[in-house]
């Protein structure tokens, strides 16, 4: 998957947000192999198109998945992560039933993430550029 560098095009809007997401287990136990975090890559992408939005990137450890997501504006990041983390954990647990017993009470994901915005140009030179904006008198 490459990183999408094309600019979409909303109704009333013009944009080009990624987003890197961490889920993390419930307390971090050991619960992905690889073929689980193989295809948790096939749901969040799907999810994804739901979403209208493109998952650029995906891989794991046993306990927690990075993601990297290209998504429209007009979804928020939380209802994007509220969703990847019901049906990834919905549907690997329906399946992979072998998976279900190394689930803490039934859940799969801690209730918590990691969400940074990155792509564009770094921090300091956006700040520059805002700073040399001309004030009108």
């Amino acid at each position: 998957m490459l990183l999408s560098s094309e600019i979409r095009h909303g109704r009333h809007c013009i944009f080009q947000l990624h987003v890197h997401l961490v889920f993390v287990t419930k307390y971090r136990h050991r619960v992905l192999d690889g073929d689980a975090i193989n295809r948790l890559g096939a749901i969040f992408s799907k999810v994804c198109g739901d979403f209208e939005a493109q998952l650029v990137e995906m891989d794991g450890e046993d306990n927690h998945v990075h993601l990297l997501v290209h998504y429209p504006a007009k979804h928020s990041i939380s209802t994007l992560v509220n969703s990847l983390k019901g049906v990834s954990s919905r549907m690997l647990r329906l399946e992979r039933p072998d998976l279900r017993p190394r689930y803490w009470k039934g859940v799969l994901w801690s209730p918590s993430y990691f969400a940074a915005s990155c792509a564009g140009a770094p921090f300091g030179i956006l700040k520059a550029y805002i700073e040399q904006q001309k004030k009108p008198l």
